[in-house]
């Protein structure tokens, strides 16, 4: 199975469906993208999750140093990695029973996204989920 570009109704699906999205790699920095579009999400109604060892609290959310340490159900794994940093953060999101793997703009990793997909999650590459759920809101 090859990752396939999903269509506007699939991800419309998903970002309608999804409540809690755990944000791996979200910074407390306001100038970086994870930040923005954590704050965004949030404001739009999705319980946010910080997943970073760095950090105890973002957005007013308490940060857990990995995703397997989150608290109940997780809908979203939102990637702010470096795609070589993908494949751990897809193997927790399936032990994680999460149903979509979201990879930011500029995060390709085909390797990921199959393992993802063969396990039965949803996948989103290369797209960012603050502009998706804008345009198709």
């Amino acid at each position: 199975m090859s990752y396939q570009e999903p269509g506007d109704d699939a991800l419309r699906k998903v970002l309608q469906e999804s409540k809690t999205v755990a944000v791996v790699g979200l910074s407390n920095n306001p100038a970086r993208p994870s930040y923005r579009v954590a704050s965004y999400l949030k404001g739009v109604g999705y319980r946010i999750v910080p997943v970073n060892p760095g950090v105890d609290e973002v957005l007013g959310e308490k940060a857990y140093p990995s995703l397997e340490e989150v608290p109940g159900r997780v809908d979203v794994v939102d990637v702010f990695r470096r795609p070589e940093e993908v494949p751990p953060v897809a193997e927790a999101a399936i032990r994680k029973g999460a149903r979509t793997l979201w990879l930011q703009e500029g995060i390709i990793n085909q390797a990921a996204a199959d393992l993802a997909q063969q396990a039965g999650l949803f996948v989103v590459m290369d797209r960012c989920m603050l502009k998706e759920h804008a345009r198709l809101s």
